[in-house]
């Protein structure tokens, strides 16, 4: 049953319409085909035009939507098989951020991402994708292993951010995070990021300084959370909306701007809507843009990546 965003309350008691007939006919035996087909047909009109023209804080409503696809979802979607590797051969296995070797329509890949969680025992388990040091340090460890191995790595990007606790400071979060970022830029093979739902901060630069950056229609992008943009400039996380639309989050807004490469299309209503098509979309994309870097040797693929983010904001 899909859960219904608080700008989607029009298309919500126009369902619960439609249900309520579909009841009706159960019981008594009425044809009522009809009425339902028009209904229904009026709620998908009404659904594709309010996601034609969402805000960037609707839109950021929609990427933290709790139905979205996850790690696990689009490794049962995209890959054959999935080898998860653990730990980064320090301190401990950080459950936010996994990764392992993959099979994608027989290409080998290293797939490494942000695993949020579908439910509540999960989400405290893999610390709501908010990763800790040693995820990121377990993020090298895959990506040189990739490189040695010759594998291309994709990443899937979905996080609020990197965990900001005392924890993860003390054993050196800020260090970890850059050193992610320079295994990013360093890597002598092809690197495709994709922004699935949240792209905070650091932490989600970390496994998205690719040589493509891939971004779903209704995700967002941004150096830091509307809500603590917001604390930050009007002391009050009430003016979220007013910083989403100023930072511009949106991945229109980020494509016109060069800092990321396409936009991958969400069924109509979003991608928890239809998460087989959405991973669908997406596992093409994926696949297009690796065949487009294959043949480039490993130079040419540092400097790609190098002169993609030295030019922005120039």
């Amino acid at each position: 049953m899909i859960s219904y965003l608080d700008f989607e309350k029009p298309v919500a008691a126009l369902q619960a319409r439609i249900d309520e007939l579909r009841e009706t006919a159960d019981n008594d035996s009425i044809d009522i085909d009809a009425e339902v087909e028009k209904l229904q047909q009026r709620s998908t009109a009404m659904l594709g035009d309010l996601y034609a023209r969402l805000t960037p804080w609707q839109k950021t409503q929609v990427a933290r939507h709790a139905q979205r696809p996850h790690f696990r979802d689009f490794v049962e979607g995209m890959c054959s098989d999935f080898m998860p590797l653990a730990g980064d051969r320090a301190f401990a296995d950080d459950q936010a951020i996994q990764g392992g070797f993959a099979t994608i329509e027989g290409r080998k890949v290293m797939l490494i991402g942000h695993e949020k969680g579908n439910d509540t025992a999960s989400r405290v388990k893999h610390n709501f994708g908010m990763g800790m040091p040693d995820g990121y340090r377990k993020a090298i460890r895959l990506m040189q292993l990739a490189d040695r191995f010759g594998l291309p790595v994709v990443t899937l990007v979905d996080t609020s951010g990197a965990f900001p606790g005392v924890q993860a400071e003390e054993r050196g979060q800020a260090e970890a995070i850059a050193r992610a970022t320079e295994a990013c830029l360093t890597l002598g093979v092809p690197l495709v990021a994709a922004v699935v739902g949240e792209g905070g901060s650091g932490g989600a630069v970390a496994l998205a300084s690719a040589n493509r950056v891939l971004m779903f229609e209704h995700a967002i992008y941004s150096v830091i959370s509307p809500e603590g943009c917001a604390s930050i400039l009007w002391r009050t996380a009430d003016k979220a909306a007013d910083a989403a639309q100023a930072m511009q989050v949106t991945a229109q807004q980020l494509a016109s701007l060069g800092v990321i490469d396409r936009i991958v299309p969400e069924p109509v209503g979003g991608a928890h809507r239809a998460p087989d098509s959405a991973i669908g979309s997406l596992k093409g994309a994926i696949l297009e843009e690796l065949g487009a870097l294959a043949s480039q040797d490993s130079n040419v693929l540092r400097t790609q990546r190098a002169q993609k983010f030295l030019a922005m904001g120039a």
